[in-house]
């Protein structure tokens, strides 16, 4: 492909409907019928459900999700700073049922491959011809010394949205002005959005409000992160004085955490705190690892052409769950993957051998609901200086916002930031 420029990028990843862009617009037609699963019934799940039934009618979907809603987790950073409820991120599946895909709500547990059936919690054996695999994110709960799904009811990690952000909320509500929140951010790779600086300044934003003595810091393992220098200008800017940031050159990663005396501990010092949110690192969906499906870094193996899994035949694996390479674990990638997977599945049902995939990603940060600032960028697969498969930017596509950006300018990309989710969950659950 050639370089596209941001503009065009963002023309053609906002483009509307349902199947723009793609070489396949209209149904084949009549054709024998054959069993597509989709693993869980997320933003990416959805989608590739939608797309794959669109595609070819006459293909059976059945997407298999725990929860009758889902809650998204991207925008729940927005509840914390009272921009948005929890009631708007959660969506049902009526829409999806009523587009005649079969929609079971019973936890797929495991995936036997050889057998080629999506087990579940409830006892179910689903057969498939095809499954697209779209787990979500798990946590490597032992990677920091005293925090554990039992912690995390106590020092929430609000990386699922639900019971998790409504306790971080009211932890930050009920502290006392003058009080210490303290973030810990996940090492790479980890999903996003949400992300822990947006989370830093949306909290910033609250408690500049309600509790302006208050400070934010934030532990990180990491020596540099993602569009550090807006973040930190947008700080200083709204938020001075507020917001710290310890990279791990200074100390910053957090190897042991006292809950009850709500203590972070680090390799050279100890830090304490009036609220905890531990962010742990993080590994592909649950069943995704019960399945054989994941490789030594905890992510599954992929071929990037059709996102189909290395280990496992007539498996396809998308959203935050795949080895990614460059792609980000962001919500516009889940899309972006769930629709290379619906293309890819229904050439392969029909015969046909899937063409070569571009992906699409933008993410937005907001730093006060007038100021947001973005990433974007197109990838394609290829093959990376060591001469191994891998998913690489196009040209001089991947951009952030320009730096010192007027007020108006700022205040547009956080438009757009709200129009971006509901051109998302549209897609999926609209």
């Amino acid at each position: 492909m050639a370089n596209i420029s941001r503009r065009k990028f963002i023309q053609m990843a906002g483009a509307g409907g349902l199947l723009a862009g793609f070489p396949y617009a209209a149904s084949w037609g009549s054709q024998p019928k054959a069993r597509v699963v989709i693993v869980g019934g997320g933003t990416g799940g959805a989608i590739a459900a939608r797309y794959v039934k669109a595609l070819d009618p006459s293909i059976d979907v059945t997407i298999v999700e725990a929860n009758p809603r889902y809650t998204t987790c991207f925008m729940s950073n927005w509840v914390l700073a009272e921009m948005r409820d929890l009631d708007s991120l959660t969506h049902g599946y009526e829409n999806v049922i009523a587009r005649g895909i079969n929609v079971i709500i019973d936890p797929a547990t495991t995936i036997d491959t050889e057998g080629q059936k999506v087990l579940t919690q409830g006892g179910q054996s689903i057969p498939y011809d095809r499954v697209i695999v779209a787990p979500g994110i798990d946590f490597q709960w032992d990677a920091i010394e005293g925090y554990d799904a039992a912690a995390a009811e106590i020092v929430p990690h609000a990386w699922k949205a639900g019971p998790q952000t409504e306790l971080l909320q009211n932890q930050i509500r009920a502290m006392d002005d003058g009080g210490v929140v303290a973030i810990v951010a996940p090492p790479n790779p980890f999903r996003c959005p949400p992300g822990p600086y947006e989370r830093a300044a949306l909290i910033a934003y609250y408690l500049r409000r309600h509790k302006p003595k208050s400070k934010i810091v934030i532990y990180d393992a990491k020596d540099a992160f993602s569009k550090q220098g807006l973040f930190q200008a947008g700080w200083a800017r709204h938020y001075p004085g507020m917001i710290e940031w310890v990279g791990g050159f200074a100390g910053g990663k957090i190897e042991r955490v006292d809950v009850a005396a709500r203590t972070l501990y680090s390799e050279f010092d100890d830090f304490e705190a009036d609220v905890l949110n531990i962010i742990p690192p993080q590994t592909a969906g649950r069943v995704a690892i019960n399945s054989g499906l994941t490789d030594a870094s905890g992510w599954c193996p992929v071929d990037f052409r059709d996102l189909q899994s290395t280990l496992a035949r007539n498996v396809h694996v998308i959203g935050d769950a795949m080895v990614s390479s460059a792609l980000p674990k962001s919500g516009y990638i889940a899309a972006s993957t769930a629709k290379v997977a619906a293309v890819a599945v229904v050439d392969h049902l029909n015969g046909r051998e899937p063409g070569t995939p571009a992906f699409f990603n933008t993410c937005y940060s907001l730093l006060t609901p007038q100021h947001s600032i973005s990433v974007s960028g197109v990838y394609e697969a290829g093959t990376n200086a060591e001469g191994q498969p891998a998913i690489l930017p196009v040209g001089n596509s991947v951009a952030v916002s320009p730096a010192g950006a007027d007020d108006s300018f700022q205040a547009r990309e956080a438009r757009y930031a709200a129009s971006w989710y509901d051109n998302l969950v549209d897609q999926g659950f609209g």
